[in-house]
């Protein structure tokens, strides 16, 4: 055993603890990972507060990269000195939704938030937030939930593919399925937004219209591959459809998880479009849609879980991509910080400010 730095929510709504941990090495089926970098992201944020539930208290932290340092019994697919990407929705390939390839919606994805993994220098017993606990120096985790790093992809660069990039990527190559040429609407222009935008633009989308509710984000969405850019008002459906030939959109994708913008997405659509909510939203966020719309527009509307991805399969084509200059992981990156800087981030997160925010070991 030994004792690293984490970033621990001892209960929903309180602050987070940098704090001493004891972690223990790796047990059967377990790997021990030195982690490199780990992005924050909204999901962090929405464990925080409670929109979403895990177990508490917890070392959060779901978006990760780092170097494997042991391995316990049983695990041969990684070795000491691998790079790896941390996979927080490991598929337990025997449950319903396993077995007819839905791997993303694996019934059993998130049961290992339920164990106590370690202890706190002080004794308190911890779980792993959304199974990685990527918010400290070191893990521990599932061997399901480490896959190799591809080659060419820095391993800074690489904790992105384990939450916004590989999510953006899928929102728009398995859940909408952007074809070349088609229009495509982005609402929120955060880590996970800014995927989607890079994403939209490698399927060939021909016009992407970037949205979020601060002016100051332009320069980037417009750096990942935005051809419009529209600061979010009462007016954003009617903008986008000017935009887009005027029938609107063909793919809008939200970001946010708030009703009006998954409203607003929805009115920004053409007839017979297609609509893909990325963003995790409370249970008081209702949408409401009355019944002669819905015959009448013909539209999509669909949720979408990590991606709708197979990480081990997604993994080496995003790769591809990045080697080949299709896509820019540090453009995703607008702040690079410690753990100490975690806090801040959900601040700026809570403002609207900025891209991912970035914790470097």
């Amino acid at each position: 055993m030994s004792v690293v730095r984490a970033a621990v929510l001892p209960a929903v709504g309180s602050p987070l603890e940098i704090t001493g941990i004891v972690l223990p090495e790796p047990g059967p089926g377990q790997v021990r990972v030195r982690l490199a970098a780990a992005g924050v992201c909204h999901s962090d944020l929405s464990l925080s507060n409670g929109t979403m539930r895990v177990p508490v208290p917890a070392v959060l932290g779901h978006e990760g990269a780092g170097t494997v340092v042991s391995v316990g019994e049983g695990v041969d697919h990684v070795a000491p000195g691998d790079g790896v990407v941390l996979n927080w929705a490991p598929s337990c390939g025997s449950c319903h939704h396993c077995a007819i390839g839905e791997v993303w919606l694996c019934a059993h994805a998130l049961t290992g938030t339920a164990n106590v993994y370690t202890v706190t220098e002080d004794g308190r017993e911890l779980h792993p937030g959304l199974n990685v606990a990527a918010f400290a120096e070191e893990t521990v985790v599932a061997a399901g939930c480490v896959l190799p790093v591809p080659d060419g992809v820095p391993l800074t660069d690489a904790a992105l593919l384990g939450c916004a990039v590989l999510t953006g990527y899928g929102a728009v190559h398995h859940s909408a399925r952007v074809r070349a040429g088609e229009s495509v609407a982005v609402f929120g222009v955060g880590g996970v937004g800014l995927a989607t935008i890079q994403a939209a633009r490698v399927a060939g989308a021909s016009t992407i219209v970037a949205v979020d509710v601060s002016p100051e984000k332009e320069a980037l969405a417009r750096a990942a591959g935005a051809t419009e850019y529209v600061v979010a008002s009462d007016t954003t459906a009617k903008e986008i459809r000017k935009l887009s030939g005027g029938q609107g959109a063909d793919v809008a994708v939200e970001c946010v998880g708030r009703a009006t913008t998954i409203r607003t997405a929805w009115d920004s659509t053409r007839r017979g479009g297609r609509t893909t909510v990325v963003g995790i939203g409370g249970k008081d966020q209702q949408v409401s849609f009355n019944a002669l719309e819905i015959f009448h527009w013909g539209r999509t509307l669909s949720g979408c879980v990590y991606g709708n991805s197979r990480p081990a399969e997604d993994l080496p084509v995003l790769a591809e991509h990045i080697r080949a200059g299709r896509m820019d992981l540090s453009a995703l990156v607008t702040e690079r910080i410690t753990l100490d800087g975690i806090p801040g981030a959900f601040d700026n997160m809570l403002a609207g400010k900025g891209g991912r925010a970035l914790v470097v070991f």
